[in-house]
């Protein structure tokens, strides 16, 4: 392998998170499996052609869980980890079918007026403005509001899981490092008395089943507990937000499009579906490592690399999707890789899903003339090896 210092060295820079998909496409064209160095000083194989970032996404010889890996482990561990996003077979089937009963199409879809209502009270608080951040004020309170609700948290304490989320998310960030352990701490004792109240009276909510859910005669332990709360709180609301602004963000950039969409609103669903691969939520897939010595595209894997999938990068691959730079909201079968594949799958893409289509269509009728103040390039977008979004998103509402 002949690293491509020159382009490797523009990788994870200011400019590279503004837009990332320049320097995605030489990776893709130059050197689609790559070994590239982390912000946080780690290294990692870094994978970008949308076939091999399938393969990878269902090679369960790409494992989740990194204690399997012996000498190899890497020792840190946290509150977030004990979940099935970081466990493989069969562990990972007996956590996922104990929360997946509370995410099936017919409960997601029970929800839909109850996300519409909180969608309206949402657009109705920001009435007589002409001016909003719509993070702040419509696409962070929807999602952590829906969340919150399905497990039972007060709505006194939403605001501090946007501090715990945030801290952990973007943990490589100078800005949330030095108060990460503190915020995993606190998030932890949360959890801690959150559940405790529940076990003395649980509930409809799903913290109450998740604390006496059995599958198979087998319940979850504390740990495991923890983290599929941690999971469905932070996962469960970080993707969502970035997935409504930037979705939002990609219309307004779009105005062709847009105008399609106001005309007609039966196309949201492909909408949705083309905004997740134009502009992902979600950059990159969470951590995997080689569960032993292996040949993967022509490169040698070593037993313990770290391997990163690019799921921006996937889905605007040109040899899986025509004109990936263009936004087309009436293209079809997207078959887009916002959500992962294989088991890893999100569980919680329908409900992304729902809370999307409600979001987008409800905005624009609501401020069909809404418009980006700032220029996209002058943006702040989010740090950190996992969401892909900006953090504020101002638009003037009325034209």
């Amino acid at each position: 392998m002949n690293p491509n210092v020159s382009l490797k060295s523009n990788l994870f820079t200011e400019a590279f998170t503004r837009n990332p998909y320049p320097a995605y496409s030489q990776l893709r064209e130059e050197e689609p499996v790559s070994y590239v160095r982390l912000p946080d000083g780690q290294y990692a194989w870094f994978i970008t052609r949308y076939d091999d970032a399938l393969e990878a996404l269902k090679n369960q010889s790409f494992i989740k869980d990194f204690t399997k890996l012996g000498d190899h482990a890497d020792n840190r561990s946290s509150i977030f980890s004990e979940n099935m996003l970081f466990a493989d077979m069969p562990d990972h089937r007996r956590l996922r079918g104990l929360v997946s009963k509370a995410f099936t199409p017919n409960m997601i879809e029970g929800l839909r007026d109850r996300i519409q209502e909180i969608t309206d009270e949402l657009l109705e608080e920001t009435a007589g403005q002409n001016q909003i951040n719509l993070i702040d004020e419509f696409a962070f309170p929807l999602p952590i509001i829906v969340i919150c609700e399905m497990l039972g948290i007060p709505a006194e304490d939403r605001d501090k899981f946007r501090i715990w989320s945030n801290s952990m998310i973007e943990g490589s960030n100078s800005k949330y490092a030095e108060n990460l352990e503190q915020h995993m701490r606190d998030f932890t004792q949360y959890l801690k008395q959150r559940i405790a109240v529940v076990r003395e009276s649980p509930g409809d909510d799903l913290i109450s089943k998740l604390v006496i859910a059995e599958e198979q005669g087998d319940q979850l332990s504390e740990k495991e507990l923890y983290g599929v709360v941690a999971l469905l709180i932070i996962a469960g609301h970080e993707t969502t937000v970035n997935f409504i602004g930037n979705s939002i963000m990609a219309l307004l950039e779009n105005p062709d499009q847009l105008k399609m969409l106001k005309n007609k609103p039966e196309l949201i669903k492909t909408a949705i579906e083309e905004t997740l691969r134009y502009n992902d939520p979600v950059e990159f897939s969470t951590s995997r490592w080689a569960r032993e010595d292996m040949e993967f595209k022509g490169e040698f894997i070593k037993k313990g690399d770290l391997v990163i999938i690019a799921l921006n990068s996937a889905n605007h691959d040109p040899c899986q999707f025509k004109d990936p730079e263009v936004l087309d909201i009436t293209r079809e079968k997207s078959k887009h890789l916002a959500f992962g594949k294989g088991i890893h799958a999100c569980l919680g893409a329908p409900l992304a899903r729902l809370e999307g289509e409600i979001a987008i269509n409800s905005f624009f009728r609501r401020y069909p003339n809404a418009k980006m103040i700032v220029d996209k390039n002058d943006l702040e977008w989010r740090t950190g090896m996992v969401v892909r979004g900006v953090r504020e998103l101002p638009l003037l509402l009325h034209s």
